[in-house]
């Protein structure tokens, strides 16, 4: 790597760590605040998380109402249990937690559940050479679009995409390329090893880019 690459790295590395800091002190004043009882911070937890909460909920169980009640009840445990929390994740990887775990329990009484199945295919063989080695590896999907302006237009393309996933894949690309979440605090969320949050992450980036691919060649 060149100086000016180096140099692009550490500043990249720097500002990874800066929002991280960032987000761990914004958690601290927002935990205090809820421990102290106040009402303004519960309502803006509400306004940032609610609509997604219920969008992880909905992987889970059978109707949007079945995940508005799992969501209630993370709510109730959030104010029953902010005096346990210790910091050890960020309050949105712990609520997302509360949550899932709360939706597992719920889908298991409706009968359902999300596995992680081993068999599924991943990508089209073509893209291996003889050898088993990638001849196209897939990146990061958001690589195949250009600029903002076809960002913007290609998005309903990506939702359509995620949606079409299996669960398991669904709530893995979501959590990390949505939510913005680290394969650390994915796992944690799911309870799944990092190999297969390494696996259904790759699996679902291959089919979202295989997607924008097959739009941008019409």
């Amino acid at each position: 790597m060149d100086a000016g690459g180096s140099s692009r790295a550490a500043s990249g590395y720097k500002d990874i760590r800066s929002v991280r800091s960032a987000v761990v002190n914004a958690d601290v004043e927002l935990v205090d605040r809820l421990r102290r009882g106040d009402e303004a911070a519960f309502a803006e937890l509400i306004d940032r998380y609610h609509t997604r909460l219920v969008g992880l909920a909905r992987h889970y169980v059978r109707s949007s109402q079945a995940a508005e009640d799992v969501v209630q009840e993370t709510w109730i445990a959030l104010v029953r249990g902010i005096d346990r929390f210790e910091g050890r994740s960020s309050l949105k990887t712990w609520l997302f937690r509360v949550c899932v775990n709360r939706a597992k329990t719920t889908g298991v009484r409706e009968s359902r559940s999300v596995a992680v199945d081993p068999t599924e295919p991943a990508v089209d063989p073509a893209r291996f050479d003889q050898g088993g080695a990638w001849s196209d590896p897939p990146r990061h999907w958001a690589d195949a679009i250009d600029d903002r302006l076809e960002a913007e237009s290609m998005m309903k393309h990506v939702r359509s995409a995620i949606d079409l996933l299996p669960a398991s894949q669904q709530l893995v690309v979501t959590m990390r390329d949505v939510e913005g979440l680290t394969a650390e605090e994915v796992c944690a969320v799911l309870s799944i090893s990092d190999a297969n949050q390494r696996v259904l992450l790759h699996r679902a980036r291959a089919q979202i880019r295989r997607t924008l691919e097959e739009v941008r060649g019409r």
